[in-house]
């Protein structure tokens, strides 16, 4: 755990360096989106379940925005750091074990999805989209989520030789998680078979509890979303540690 703990203040050093940059554009694309979206498009749609649409996606932009967050840094970050940097060669040079060096790398991914949810948040706060003060646990809520996309985005990274093929996980995994999570759309809209699939993506049990927090909607539901991530990560966290060592030290 100490090894762990030093690796995420090696990240955390190079993270300082261009957090500022990395703030301002993930500000502005969501209020682009809102904006576009809500403002736009939203003319055209009727209220859904009692909200305006504007105030339906303002949430999922919270919580895409923290996917894509912890989902770039466990794929092209930590490839960079795997492949052409050797960071994780060195890092096993000291008394670590590969253990260390994923837990290291998920919980840089975990404050990446944070930070950048918060930013989101505000903008959606200075917008006028916040109704409840639930929202303010949207921040320690974001650990579920941030573990699950950190560790599915690294196993994958653990199996890839090239960066190009980094594309075909943002395309065909990350993309159809933000398009089928409920982000634009209800998902009771969808077919009941994808409904259904819908409880399998972390992003759609994501979105429903930004959602309810930002409008104060609290119940046992969400207990429900936050036991579905709670479990996909106690079956996922072997997996980049396997592929990992195998990677390094086999």
């Amino acid at each position: 755990m100490r090894m762990a703990l030093q690796i995420l203040k090696r990240h955390l050093i190079v993270f300082r360096r261009t957090l500022w940059s990395n703030m301002v554009f993930n500000a502005i694309e969501p209020f682009l989106y809102l904006s576009a979206m809500g403002f736009g498009l939203g003319s055209l749609v009727q209220d859904i379940g009692g909200m305006s649409y504007i105030q339906f996606i303002a949430p999922g932009m919270v919580a895409s925005a923290s996917m894509w967050a912890a989902t770039f840094e466990c794929t092209y970050a930590s490839f960079v750091r795997l492949h052409y940097h050797k960071n994780f060669h060195a890092m096993l040079a000291a008394p670590g074990t590969v253990t260390d060096l994923v837990l290291g790398e998920v919980l840089i991914a975990i404050i990446k999805n944070i930070v950048f949810g918060v930013v989101i948040l505000l903008v959606i706060g200075m917008m006028g989209q916040v109704q409840s003060a639930w929202a303010l646990l949207i921040p320690v809520f974001l650990i579920l989520p941030g573990t699950v996309f950190a560790l599915m985005a690294l196993s994958y990274t653990g199996i890839i030789t090239h960066i190009d093929y980094l594309n075909y996980y943002i395309t065909l995994v990350t993309t159809p998680m933000y398009l089928f999570a409920g982000v634009f759309f209800p998902i009771s809209s969808m077919p009941e078979w994808l409904q259904i699939v819908s409880w399998i993506n972390p992003l759609y049990h994501s979105v429903e509890v930004c959602r309810a927090l930002v409008v104060g909607q609290v119940g046992i539901r969400l207990w429900q979303h936050a036991g579905s991530l709670i479990v996909l990560s106690i079956l996922l966290a072997a997996i980049p540690v396997r592929l990992l060592k195998k990677r390094l030290i086999s």
